[in-house]
């Protein structure tokens, strides 16, 4: 059988909407291998990977591990390893860091309140505080969980790596491995799909500019898919490219038809209906799928604007 991402690719799958959702990620470092399941089938005590799965659920926090692109021999002793915790809904976006030989300091985080965008208890459990370095460029290259993401995201981890990107990891897990190579931003949360060196490049000095690059982009995992559907279609149609200028202010309906509210911040809103369908024909949705299925697909159907208090974007 052909890999996902091929398939995906000849089939010219769009990529818009398909960002994993989370408000907040939080990253722990763990070096050596990772399995399917990284956070219980890695060299991270799966004692402390059950606990953080069993915190994080239902607060919109997403944990995952990262590591440095390269050779990933684990050392075996207690090293300082690097923890990020990014919020990233509009109008309270933050990235803050810390360091820590023991990973059980993360289960002392209040996982509702960074969920809800409240860093307080970071600096309480881990001593950090807010991340004043380059913006971060996460490379899903875990090829036990699609062997898409290590064939194709591993080598564009490792080419960032040696032109000099700065933030680079590599992370255990993004979803839609389909759309390998695939990558994450942080702290605005946009995701990228089927990217090459310079979209990630671009994205990264976007950020350092406060604007969003749509080539490629997957959606702001801030947003459910709907959501991300409707803000980035206003960004296509009304031509917004500041960071956090818009907001997703509701979502109407259920599946498989919404209509979905954005706000820019000067004011004007704009109303989106977006459709559920199915990608077809059927194909693999990951490459240790068994079956063939038909992925979930959002269409924008109209973007309409509300009202105008015309301040420029």
């Amino acid at each position: 059988m052909s890999r996902c991402a091929t398939v995906s690719r000849n089939l010219d799958e769009p990529v818009s909407a398909t960002a994993a959702t989370a408000t907040t990620w939080l990253l722990l470092e763990q070096s050596g291998p990772w399995g399917a399941k990284a956070l219980t089938s890695s060299h991270l005590d799966p004692v402390v990977g059950r606990a953080l799965e069993a915190a994080a659920e239902g607060t919109g926090v997403r944990v995952a591990l990262v590591r440095r692109p390269g050779r990933h021999a684990d050392p075996g002793t207690p090293e300082p390893r690097q923890v990020y915790a990014a919020h990233t809904v509009p109008g309270n976006v933050w990235l803050h860091s810390a360091t820590t030989c023991d990973p059980r300091r993360l289960l002392d985080l209040d996982f509702t309140a960074l969920g809800a965008g409240d860093h307080r208890s970071f600096g309480t459990a881990l001593g950090g505080g807010p991340h004043t370095g380059d913006p971060l460029a996460l490379v899903c290259t875990n090829g036990k969980r699609d062997r898409c993401c290590a064939l194709l995201g591993r080598p564009l981890a490792a080419e960032l790596d040696a032109s000099g990107v700065r933030g680079v990891w590599e992370v255990t897990h993004l979803g839609g491995h389909r759309f390998s190579p695939t990558v994450l931003v942080l702290p605005y949360g946009y995701a990228y799909g089927r990217v090459e060196a310079h979209t990630v490049e671009a994205a990264l000095h976007g950020v350092q500019e406060g604007r969003v690059v749509l080539e490629g982009c997957r959606g702001c995992s801030a947003w459910e898919r709907p959501g991300q559907a409707a803000e980035l279609a206003v960004r296509s149609v009304a031509g917004v490219h500041r960071a956090g200028a818009l907001d997703v202010v509701r979502t109407e309906g259920g599946a498989p038809r919404w209509e979905v509210t954005v706000a820019h911040a000067d004011g004007r809103r704009w109303r989106v209906s977006v459709a559920q369908g199915a990608s077809l024909p059927p194909r693999p949705e990951s490459c240790g799928a068994s079956v063939l299925g038909a992925p979930a697909r959002m269409d924008v159907l109209a973007v309409r604007e509300l009202r105008t208090t015309a301040l420029a974007s």
